[in-house]
């Protein structure tokens, strides 16, 4: 069964969504992402294996380590989130080697890839009929943004500024006082980006380097408990 790849072989595992943003109410889901390992002779096969899985659990969902540094290199912003997670339920010693290298990631490119995803949650929302949480979960997007291009990190707990995201959950505010929101944090991105710390470019090598050093443990059985 394509779920033991990772059961048997995953090397990190959190929580992301809600609970890890400090957003969660009593009805909120556990939402975990993983990165797992394909054991190196499985793409030896025609049939090559999978870049992603769902499952086991609920609202779980994997990526395949190479899969998952693409995303992360491009600044997805769920792969980054993933690496800056507070609550990390599962780790191996080639998970803290990535998590180690979650800087190697980060790059100008979060600029375009957070507004992008956040302005593709607006297209998806009807002001007259507003959905609240997804509305919230865009300005979410671009506040991790803006933290990410000023501090160089993104940011996951959203602290201080959870009773005002909460409030527009709970459909509290006008459309308008959305936009404007959206409109300020859209503009201070823009403005923070000529003197972010973040590099222009993420530094590819090391994560190839990383993966590849992977792929060889995978193969020589030198990786421990998860091959």
């Amino acid at each position: 069964m394509k779920e033991a790849l990772v059961v048997e072989h995953s090397v990190l595992s959190v929580v992301v969504g809600s609970r890890a943003y400090g957003l969660e109410t009593e009805e909120s889901d556990v939402d975990r992402r993983g990165v797992f390992v394909i054991p190196t002779p499985l793409f030896w096969r025609l049939q090559k294996p999978p870049t992603h899985l769902e499952g086991p659990q609920p609202e779980q969902f994997s990526w395949e380590v190479e899969r998952f540094c693409v995303l992360a290199l491009e600044a997805n912003p769920t792969a980054l989130e993933c690496l800056w997670s507070p609550i990390v339920e599962q780790m191996t010693p080639v998970g803290e080697r990535l998590l180690s290298l979650r800087s190697a990631f980060l790059s100008q490119r979060a600029h375009q890839s957070f507004t992008g995803y956040a302005t593709a949650q607006l297209r998806r929302l009807d002001p007259a009929q507003p959905n609240w949480k997804r509305a919230m979960h865009m300005l979410r997007l671009l506040l991790g943004g803006l933290h990410l291009v000023e501090h160089g990190e993104p940011l996951v707990r959203v602290g201080v500024h959870r009773d005002r995201l909460l409030a527009v959950r709970r459909g509290e505010v006008t459309w308008a006082e959305v936009e404007a929101w959206r409109g300020e944090l859209d503009a201070r991105i823009d403005a923070a980006l000529p003197a972010s710390r973040l590099p222009e470019r993420p530094d590819r090598a090391a994560v190839e380097e990383f993966l590849v050093s992977v792929r060889r443990e995978s193969l020589s059985g030198t990786g421990g408990h998860i091959w």
